[in-house]
Formats: structure tokens, C-alpha cells, sequence
């Protein structure tokens, strides 16, 4: 009996080291488990981070498009006014402007060259004279022009409005490319922070593939525990089952034995012979007194 009790007292210790090992790996595995987990929060919440601030360059990319085509639209009406205006001062031109002022640049031109020959050429007294007067006759020819042409007010307003029409064109068309420019930095900045939720995401599905892993792995782990532990119970059951028969037979042995010891007191009392003081106290308490 005493071999088969530490029979299975062995297998009950082998069933409790296996449970013991099963729950060390299961504690590691949740701390793993733990670990996945954070990391996996983490970046989702990185995710969420580069999307939120994707969506505000997308919303910012879109305004200024929104601007960009505003301004274009200002750019075409102005140029179309530009247009417009250039063509009424042609018209205005050869309806209003005297027939000098067609030759007026042409003068111009004519004076500069003069001008130019008098300050590089070396001439002598006579040509130079010569060179003089007909510089102070063009000048005040073309200063005639000129003051012949201020007269014509309503051809200088539609040339003024022209330049202002020009102008303004051209103020918008340098709005239009700041802006484009400032739109094409948001979509870039856009499309990278995406590209880093994407990055981000793909890492967070991954420790989420781990995190599930190790998480299965625990549990099988716990349900081993579980199982060993079942075991280790069920021998103590057995075990102790063992030993409570074993002593119930040990105890009706002895009875058995008292039983004839007292037995043969008794007869030995009948039979008349002299009782110890030990005798007198077995018979007591097998009840025979």
C-alpha cells in the first residue's frame, strides 16, 4: 500500500510541476499579450493622429483651390477687360489721334540715335553745330507732339484704364500661382501623412496578428494549468481515500485483536483466576464492566 500511495504521490507531483510550468507560461504570455496590446493601441492611435491632421491639410488644399479658382476667374475677366480696353484705344487711336502721332515714336528713336552720336562721336566745330541744331529741332518737334497729343483725354483715360486692366491681370495671375503653389505644399504634406497612416496601420494590424497569437497561446496554456491542476486533485482524492481505508482497516484490526484479548480475560475471570489491575481495565473498556 505504501508503494502505490508513493506511486501516486510521484505522478501527483509531476501533474503539479506540469501545472506550475504551464501557468509560468501563461503569466508570460498575457504580460506578451499585455505588450501587443499597448503597442497595438499605440499605433492606432498614431493612425488617427496622421489622419485627423491628413484631413486638415486635405481641407486646407481645398480651400486654397477653392481661392485658386476664384483668382483665375479674377485674372480672365481682367485680361478679357484688358483686351477689351486695348482694342478700344487702337480703335480710339486712329479715330481721335492725330496723323503725326502715328511717326511720333519714330522721332523718338531718331533723337536717341543723335543724342548718342553727339556724346561718342568726335566731330569737328561745324558738324557738331550742325548735330546740335538738329537735336534741338527734333525735340521741340516731338515736344509738340506730345503736347498735341495730352489734348486727347479720352484716348489716355481708355490707355489708363488698359494699364490698370493689365495691371490687375497680372496681380491675380501671381495670386493664382502663390496660391497653386501653397495648395500643391498641402497636397503633398496630405498624401505623406496618409502615407504614414498606412504605415502605421499595416503595424498596428500586425501587433494586432500577434496580439491574438500570444493571446490563444495563454489561454491554451491556462487551460493546461487547469488540466494539471484537475489532476493533482483528483490524485489527492485517490491519495487520501487510500489512506483513510487504510487506516479504518488498521483500526478494525485492532479492535478485532482487543476484542479477543478481552475475550480471553473474561473467560480467565469466569474460570475463577485472579484479574490484574491492567486486565480489569481491558475489560472496561470492551464493556464487559
Amino acid at each position: 500500500m505504501a508503494e502505490l500511495i508513493g506511486d501516486l504521490e510521484e505522478k501527483r507531483a509531476r501533474h503539479n510541476a506540469d501545472a506550475e510550468r504551464h501557468k509560468k507560461l501563461r503569466d508570460e504570455l498575457n504580460d506578451k499579450t499585455k505588450e501587443w496590446a499597448e503597442k497595438r493601441d499605440e499605433l492606432n492611435s498614431q493612425v488617427r493622429r496622421f489622419i485627423d491632421e491628413a484631413n486638415a491639410r486635405r481641407d486646407m488644399r481645398d480651400k486654397l483651390n477653392t481661392e485658386v479658382r476664384e483668382a483665375k476667374a479674377q485674372r480672365d475677366e481682367w485680361n478679357h477687360k484688358f483686351n477689351d480696353l486695348s482694342a478700344k484705344v487702337m480703335a480710339l487711336r486712329r479715330e481721335k489721334m492725330p496723323k503725326s502721332g502715328l511717326s511720333l515714336r519714330k522721332f523718338k528713336a531718331e533723337l536717341r540715335a543723335l543724342e548718342k552720336k553727339h556724346m561718342t562721336s568726335v566731330l569737328s566745330t561745324d558738324k557738331e553745330r550742325v548735330l546740335v541744331e538738329q537735336i534741338s529741332e527734333l525735340s521741340g518737334r516731338i515736344k509738340s507732339m506730345e503736347k498735341e497729343i495730352e489734348q486727347f483725354s479720352e484716348v489716355k483715360q481708355a490707355e489708363k484704364d488698359a494699364h490698370e486692366a493689365k495691371d490687375n491681370a497680372e496681380n491675380f495671375h501671381r495670386k493664382v500661382s502663390e496660391l497653386a503653389e501653397k495648395a500643391q505644399i498641402e497636397h503633398d504634406s496630405m498624401l505623406k501623412l496618409y502615407d504614414e497612416a498606412d504605415k502605421h496601420r499595416k503595424e498596428a494590424d500586425a501587433a494586432q496578428e500577434e496580439f491574438i497569437k500570444t493571446k490563444l497561446a495563454a489561454d491554451e496554456e491556462h487551460r493546461e494549468h487547469i488540466e494539471h491542476i484537475r489532476q493533482v486533485h483528483d490524485f489527492d482524492k485517490i491519495i487520501s481515500g487510500i489512506r483513510d481505508r487504510t487506516r479504518k482497516a488498521r483500526k478494525e484490526k485492532d479492535d478485532t485483536s482487543a476484542k479477543k484479548e478481552a475475550d480471553e480475560i473474561f473467560q480467565k475471570f469466569r474460570s475463577g483466576e485472579k484479574l490484574s489491575t491492567e486486565d480489569i481495565m481491558v475489560l472496561q473498556k470492551s464493556g464487559y464492566m
